[in-house]
């Protein structure tokens, strides 16, 4: 399967996933009653997805990476908030237990994509701007570049 759109993404579906899990959680029971916590968590399970398709949408592997450097962070600020949840007694363990096992699985889908654009960009620095490497003559110690 060929990745076309953001929605492609494994990483895009489980943060998706999340920010619509998060959101039923906090609208009932006591998490939708403390606003401050229930919007927190919600902006960082919402920045996730977010990030990744704005990354998508950037065409070069290092900005792609850098929005998915953000994208990580908001889901550990996600799973920050889980365990907030969980030691105020704003969630059961049955549902903390699945939140958390999506969130880091969000997490790890979002790293692998990180790790393939970030050696994505390695190997684009390898090669000279404008040309591939199999074009130009290699350059000598010895004297200039042969024209």
């Amino acid at each position: 399967m060929s990745v076309r759109d953001f929605r492609d993404l494994v990483a895009w579906q489980l943060a998706d996933a999340l920010r619509w899990e998060v959101i039923q959680f906090t609208s009932e029971g006591p998490a939708s009653r403390d606003f401050r916590f229930r919007d927190d968590i919600r902006a960082s399970a919402g920045s996730a997805p977010a990030n990744i398709a704005e990354g998508f949408g950037r065409f070069r592997p290092r900005p792609f990476a850098q929005f998915l450097e953000y994208a990580k962070a908001s889901l550990e600020e996600t799973q920050d908030h889980l365990l907030e949840a969980k030691d105020r007694a704003l969630i059961d363990a049955k549902l903390f237990s699945r939140l958390w096992n999506l969130a880091k699985a969000a997490e790890r889908a979002t790293t692998n994509l990180l790790l393939s654009k970030l050696r994505q960009t390695r190997e684009e620095r390898k090669q000279p701007r404008g040309a591939s490497a199999r074009t130009r003559p290699p350059r000598t110690k010895s004297g200039p570049r042969p024209r």
